[in-house]
């Protein structure tokens, strides 16, 4: 686990009791009696209003029991997230899926949950308790990938159901940490459970699918979360499923989750879900309603982002019959269980996780693990003629596209922001030798041969002769009465992660407004655009002309205006702003208008020795519910899987030159790329890399790291290889059930040696209800040292009824030096060489199986070339029933 000093660290406040000076003999308070008793004993003594105020995220506090506030939303998806202090950041999730590398992602999650601790008991040190401050962190994300076009693909670990469920135990084991008494932090399984967009609709999409398809593909990965690795938490989904809202769903919640399953942690609501059940599903009539039928489910905790919460309704449950206060007991004692087992309420020399001092955040143990991952994530999909990796002695490297040198990309989605984060662009300059020149150019945008090239604004800008923005602070979010603060401001670059950091002194961050005035001045004639970015509303006037609306916004959004101006004609510039709730986010920029020349730049690549064009798509454009007018794009989803085709047409043209172009995207999703595919040398995958991205990108394409990353998704020729997107039957999708060509295939990826499969053993006869082992020999056949991932699949070729047609169940990220042969075990549980038989019962039957291990997946051209060896093995005995 992470370091602990053997004192405590001095940032760490006392426990809860001795720190409000509550009575010591209060049965709650004492920490050697058992835990179950200590929370009866607190429960007991709390009124019904109590009881309600602690079923909200932000849970209030009850000060005569010396009970502080504790806000359950908490965020570490690939790092501890939307704090405000600087974190370590891995690679976005679908890249940590592209690794195959369970020990490596144990060990990131060890080094967040490290961190967690850490910042954690520096917020407590502080006297803050809001939001992203807690130890409850609602990650990982489990749903299946089913479809390329989900926005929130990107924080899943791809579309199979075994690498989930192992990718996400390992997180979860990270997290919670191997003391037999005390929570490390928790995590949570989201989002229970059959849940993967549209994100338009996905407040009143009713998923309809089989049973098979539950069982199959929906259920297996929150089964290994919640039944065998022991997850915390679990978060039910804003959609519903067979007609009733995942946090009501009598067959997820109350039949599986908690009878089957015997689920003993607490579930949370997605945030402003449990509003849907009235408002939007209209499966209740109101809100007291919808807070019972949720409560009665097992949904304890509603998150909500506004003032709205139907729990609040529940006093109105109760005293309707609705719901009993005792079924009210339930939920709260399962929440204070989770409180108890994080060590709130002991003494700090009893956890050894509250004494994680700060000094491990960012340390460099941690960074050197993010740069780790980002190596082991990246996928070489093709390298014809051996174009990469790269001489670093080259005389001249031109380096394009919109995530060159793009900072924010990289991070992904539900991040947090490191002190040192590494382009490409920087990767590459800090590599090449100094007789290297390395020439960059964006080219083009996203979806857009229109760049945007961001400038510092703010030395044109002035108050009254003063640099920057008289800024206006006014309490309430309406600019109404009189300010509470004018101070002048140099320029507008703000992030408070949460409302008790103030905006000025005394004002907190949290049902504030403010009006910021100031005056432009170009320095030159162009087409120009001003760019803002803010959670929650703001709007721009220039001249006293309302050029950006986004008044009613809530949460991050960025928005732009664009207009001609005249060199030394000023512009007269007022912003106006309002924060509600969470984080304090605002950003004014300013960007010259810059349409794509290509023969321009035809004549800055001519005389160059390599191109690497990097491109993709960005978080910003896939996402959750976002707001987005780009074409291929819509409302987070996307409506085409093809890149962009402004950046084709770029790449065209830089193949036109006849130099070598290394394509590199950086996306969270499977990119139709057909035509770079066909006629580009070299095409990478970098995924969103996280703070090392840039370092890692640089080591693949040099060659000081051998790429060994895997596809987590089929990455498909086009959407029209699909099922509609709304369609949540798995008939067609996935590599289980694709029965086309794909672009390349999940679990595809290349390596700059070569691996040799041999002697894979199995008994030809295996009883039913007892492991299988299975072995294989693999060798390194290449003169570079590299890892190779040996992936096992499962197939069952004369299953009845709708049956994949090959499953993975094993892998095994393997390193080799030049010429070593390693044998790599597996076994096979009785679960793994089950199916479901017609009546989505699971069962392990007598019959024939397949076995297939190698470097990829079982299809034709791999089998018959050797790369992946088959062994047939007949299962004897009677059918075993798998629970």
């Amino acid at each position: 686990m992470g370091a602990v000093p053997s004192q405590p660290h001095p940032s760490v406040v006392p426990s809860v009791q001795a720190s409000v000076g509550i009575a010591d003999d209060l049965p709650f308070c004492n920490p050697d009696l058992p835990i179950d008793q200590r929370v009866d004993d607190l429960v007991g003594r709390l009124t019904l209003p109590e009881k309600v105020s602690q079923m909200l995220n932000a849970s209030a506090a009850i000060d005569r029991l010396g009970i502080p506030a504790y806000n359950w939303w908490n965020e570490a998806l690939h790092g501890v997230a939307r704090t405000s202090m600087k974190t370590t950041v891995f690679p976005q999730a679908i890249g940590l899926a592209a690794t195959f590398d369970q020990e490596a992602m144990l060990r990131m999650a060890t080094i967040t949950s490290d961190e967690a601790r850490a910042v954690h008991q520096e917020y407590v040190r502080r006297g803050e308790r809001g939001i992203y401050q807690g130890l409850t962190f609602w990650t990982p994300n489990i749903n299946i990938f089913r479809d390329p076009r989900w926005g929130r693909g990107q924080e899943t670990y791809g579309e199979d159901p075994y690498l989930t469920g192992q990718l996400g135990s390992a997180l979860v084991r990270g997290f919670q940490g191997d003391d037999p008494k005390y929570l490390k932090i928790t995590a949570c399984a989201k989002h229970f459970a059959v849940h993967s967009g549209p994100e338009s609709s996905r407040h009143e999409y009713n998923a309809q699918i089989s049973d098979y398809d539950l069982w199959d593909t929906y259920l297996p990965a929150f089964r290994d979360l919640v039944v065998d690795a022991k997850v915390a938490g679990v978060m039910c989904a804003y959609n519903a499923y067979a007609g009733q809202p995942c946090c009501g769903s009598d067959k997820l919640m109350n039949d599986i989750l908690y009878t089957k399953w015997k689920f003993k942690g607490y579930v949370t609501s997605d945030c402003d879900g449990l509003n849907d059940f009235w408002q939007h599903h209209k499966t209740d009539p109101d809100a007291a309603t919808a807070a019972a039928n949720a409560v009665l489910h097992g949904t304890d905790i509603e998150c909500a982002t506004g003032k709205l919460f139907t729990y609040n309704s529940l006093l109105e449950s109760v005293q309707k019959g609705l719901i009993t206060e005792k079924q009210l007991d339930t939920s709260v004692k399962r929440l204070y269980k989770i409180r108890f087992q994080l060590g709130m309420f002991d003494p700090v020399e009893r956890v050894k996780y509250a004494r994680i001092p700060m000094s491990v955040v960012e340390s460099g143990p941690h960074q050197a693990h993010a740069l780790k991952m980002a190596q082991e994530s990246v996928v070489l999909l093709k390298n014809e003629r051996n174009t990469l990796p790269l001489r670093k002695d080259l005389k001249k490297i031109v380096v394009l596209g919109p995530n060159a040198d793009n900072e924010s990309v990289q991070l992904g989605n539900y991040n947090g922001f490191p002190t040192r984060n590494v382009t490409p662009l920087m990767g590459i300059r800090e590599k090449v030798g100094k007789n290297t020149q390395v020439n960059y150019i964006q080219g083009v945008d996203y979806a857009s041969n229109i760049v945007y090239e961001t400038f510092d604004l703010n030395r044109n800008l002035a108050y009254e002769s003063k640099p920057g923005f008289r800024a206006e602070y006014f309490r309430g979010t309406n600019l109404e009465g009189a300010p509470v603060a004018t101070v002048q401001e140099s320029g507008l670059d703000r992030y408070l992660a949460n409302t008790k950091q103030e905006i000025v002194k005394g004002l907190p961050s949290e049902n504030i407004s403010a009006r910021y005035l100031s005056t432009f001045t170009p320095e030159r004639s162009e087409e120009m655009a001003f760019q803002i970015t803010g959670d929650d509303g703001y709007r721009l006037f220039i001249n006293n002309q309302l050029v950006v609306d986004n008044w009613n916004s809530r949460g991050v959004s960025t928005t732009q205006h664009t207009m001609k101006v005249e060199a030394g004609k000023k512009l007269d510039i007022r912003i106006e702003y309002f924060q509600a709730v969470s984080r304090s986010i605002l950003k004014f920029t300013g960007a010259h208008v810059v349409p794509m020349n290509a023969q321009n730049i035809l004549g800055q690549v001519k005389d160059a020795d390599a191109i690497v064009f990097v491109g993709g798509i960005s978080p910003r454009l896939e996402g959750e519910e976002m707001k987005v007018n780009v074409e291929g794009f819509s409302g987070g989803d996307r409506t085409s899987i093809a890149l962009p085709k402004v950046q084709t047409e770029l790449l065209k043209v830089l193949h036109s030159s006849g130099k070598p172009v290394v394509f590199v995207m950086m996306t969270g999703s499977a990119i139709g790329c057909q035509w770079e595919a066909v006629n580009l040398p070299a095409v990478v995958n970098s995924w969103y890399g996280g703070q090392a991205a840039g370092t890692a990108l640089a080591d693949v394409l040099f060659g000081d790291y051998n790429p060994a990353g895997r596809l987590p998704v089929t990455f498909y020729k086009s959407e029209s290889q699909l099922p509609p997107f709304d369609n949540y039957d798995m008939a067609g999708r996935t590599y289980r059930y694709f029965k086309d060509t794909p672009l390349y295939p999940f679990g595809h990826g290349l390596s700059y040696t070569s691996f040799k499969y041999t002697n894979l053993k199995v008994a030809s006869t295996a009883q039913t209800g007892k492991p299988v082992t299975v072995s294989v020999e693999v060798q390194n056949t290449g003169k570079r040292p590299g890892d190779e991932v040996v992936q096992l699949y499962v197939r069952h070729p004369d299953g009845k009824g709708r049956v994949a047609l090959h499953a993975l169940e094993g892998f095994r990220r393997v390193p080799l030096k030049a010429g070593e042969k390693k044998t790599v075990q597996f076994t096979l549980t009785p679960r793994q060489l089950s199916r479901l038989n017609e009546q989505a019962q699971r069962l392990e039957q007598p019959g024939k199986v397949q076995l297939f291990a190698g470097g990829g997946q079982p299809l034709g051209q791999s089998v018959a070339a050797g790369n992946v060896l088959k062994a047939d093995m007949t299962l004897t005995g009677k059918s075993v029933a798998i629970d």
